[in-house]
């Protein structure tokens, strides 16, 4: 009897789910989300775990927000993964960070390929352990021709180094009288971003109850609208995926004028 029940209650919530992708689906869907996954180490302290137990269970997590940030038909996911400042984390922690890559491409990989997802990485990919390297580089190759969501990892990423190196390649340039600083402008620096292919993300979403942006993505998210949720990455689920879309949607989006306000 109470499995009975267990299976109508779980039906319910997939069928209010799948009623409210729909009425997402109706309106204006974000091109282009970026989320902070933040919370794995409180999660796990919480439930007297290691901090790696928290970064596991975060990893289950990437796999349904994917999912369903491909079912609603959004084109890019950018996921904050790792960042510039977290080789300061404690070196068990930093090599368990760096196997997660592995694991995760490996175990969904099939799955990806099947969804049409498209993986790809931005951030300083030299400098990431020969492993994890060869996990990301395997996906890419196996999704390469894929047309649906880009999944996009931003690996030992950290904006204001990605904005020193793009402002090296346009001073080199113009040393190498291939422009002129008359031909600097923002269009120009967009096109020497790592982004540079992709559109500017319409939406951020942080967990965990953190209200700021940790050196990520500080150019591209000029514009974009903010969702902060006091809600741990590990249990941020569709339906939480859901709430910021859903917010997003009810938005006004100006870009700096006043006049021909529409609603998202």
């Amino acid at each position: 009897m109470l499995e009975k029940l267990l299976r109508k209650k779980t039906k319910e919530i997939e069928m209010s789910i799948s009623d409210r992708i729909k009425n997402v689906k109706s309106r204006t869907i974000p091109s282009h989300v970026a989320i902070i996954m933040d919370g794995n180490g409180r999660w796990a302290k919480q439930r007297s775990l290691p901090r790696i137990a928290g970064h596991h269970e975060g990893m289950k997590t990437v796999r349904k927000i994917t999912r369903i940030a491909n079912d609603i038909g959004i084109k890019v996911l950018t996921l904050y993964a790792f960042s510039t400042e977290n080789w300061k984390r404690p070196r068990m922690e930093i090599d368990f960070l760096m196997k997660l890559p592995g694991e995760f491409l490996s175990t969904y990989l099939p799955e990806l390929i099947e969804q049409n997802v498209k993986v790809e990485t931005i951030g300083n990919f030299d400098a990431l352990p020969p492993h994890t390297k060869e996990a990301i580089m395997k996906a890419q190759e196996a999704t390469s021709k894929n047309t649906g969501l880009i999944l996009n990892f931003a690996m030992n990423y950290g904006s204001r180094l990605e904005i020193v190196e793009t402002v090296k390649e346009i001073v080199q340039l113009t040393a190498n009288n291939q422009l002129s600083i008359d031909d600097i402008n923002e269009s120009l620096i967009d096109a020497h971003l790592m982004t540079s292919h992709l559109p500017e993300p319409d939406l951020l979403i942080r967990t965990s109850g953190e209200v700021r942006l940790s050196n990520f993505m500080l150019w591209q998210l000029a514009y974009s609208e903010f969702s902060f949720t006091d809600v741990l990455w590990p249990d941020f689920d569709e339906s939480c995926m859901l709430n910021a879309i859903e917010e997003f949607q009810m938005r006004h989006r100006r870009f700096g004028s006043v006049e021909g306000d529409k609603e998202v």
